[in-house]
């Protein structure tokens, strides 16, 4: 992720963007989605719009399944701020629209996910591979 002054390079908008502190996590977790989950990177989406109930919301991050179906929500904070569960029910919300199996809420420092079974989302102790989460879905 090579960064320049105040620019960032998103590899999933192939271009430069300012570097805000919630950027540096976006970018921080698109990586630990690609290098350490294996997610390829073009089934991620950063800034992704969207509506739901007549309000435009902005998902972070989301990855796709193989038929390009909404798998996981990925909603950055930057590192000062708590992740309350006002920030999950934020996610919880574009869940709503998007319909996904996981959803994680991060800020750097602290990283939270879920995955949707028959009672619900629950929290998972460890983050599954991109495979793995498709065999579940």
């Amino acid at each position: 992720m090579p960064i320049h002054s105040d620019k960032v390079w998103d590899p999933l908008r192939k271009k430069s963007v300012t570097l805000t502190p919630e950027e540096e996590v976006r970018q921080w977790f698109i990586s630990v989605l690609h290098e350490g989950m294996k997610v390829p990177e073009h089934m991620m989406m950063s800034e992704v719009a969207f509506r739901w109930n007549g309000l435009d919301y902005r998902a972070d991050i989301l990855v796709y399944d193989r038929q390009a179906r909404p798998l996981m929500v990925v909603e950055c904070k930057r590192p000062e701020v708590e992740l309350t569960q006002e920030v999950v029910d934020q996610a919880l919300r574009y869940n709503n629209a998007l319909d996904v199996r996981y959803i994680v809420v991060t800020n750097g420092p602290k990283t939270f996910m879920f995955e949707r079974g028959a009672d619900g989302f629950a929290f998972m102790e460890k983050a599954p591979l991109w495979e793995d989460m498709l065999c579940r879905r």
